[in-house]
């Protein structure tokens, strides 16, 4: 009887892009890492091209340096698609606002609302607050204003606004026509999933 050994497919694994961006992401450079692993520069960019596969020891070298965990490499990436017809409609307290979650529930990162507005929506009379670092709208069509303590800003079809979600605000449908919001909330307030 003979032994049978497996073969492989012909398809490495690209790990090349996930290495430079971690590399990136830790603010160095090539050189930095080079000097730092030993390996050259030549070789690092070979492999951040994946024009050339690492040992398994090289490997767990730069991970290491790169504080990566191997495993973060060969991760399918966590990819939802939100179909518009299945995105759950909840209310965060808009008047005559359809408002649909179009993150995956559970998603505890950034949260993604859809908002189509009546003409006489608004977010209500008082100013209020969301618990997340970053809040940001995008204008799909029509126009609304938003309103802060001390200001209001003018937001029309194409244009975007970012700030606080901490900075107490509301909104409300300009021009008599109604709106699409786009609102980006990170990290998401509440991740939907109770």
């Amino acid at each position: 009887m003979r032994a049978i050994h497996p073969t492989a497919e012909g398809t490495a694994t690209p790990i090349g892009a996930k290495l430079r961006s971690a590399r990136t992401a830790q603010g160095m450079s090539l050189a930095q890492v080079a000097q730092t692993t030993g390996l050259s520069k030549g070789f690092l960019s070979r492999v951040e091209r994946d024009e050339t596969s690492p040992s398994v020891a090289t490997l767990v070298q730069l991970c290491q340096v790169l504080s990566l965990p191997v495993g973060a490499l060969f991760a399918e990436p966590d990819v939802h698609h939100v179909a518009y017809a299945d995105a759950p409609r909840i209310n965060l307290g808009g008047v005559h606002a359809d408002e649909r979650l179009m993150s995956p529930r559970g998603e505890e990162r950034v949260q993604l609302l859809r908002s189509e507005l009546e003409p006489d929506a608004h977010g209500g009379s008082d100013l209020y607050t969301i618990n997340c670092d970053v809040e940001a709208l995008h204008v799909v069509s029509g126009s609304l204003t938003v309103r802060f303590a001390g200001r209001t800003v003018a937001v029309h079809a194409g244009d975007a606004l970012t700030f606080p979600g901490r900075e107490p605000h509301t909104w409300q449908v300009e021009g008599g026509e109604p709106a699409v919001v786009l609102w980006v909330i990170v990290p998401a307030p509440w991740s939907g999933s109770a």
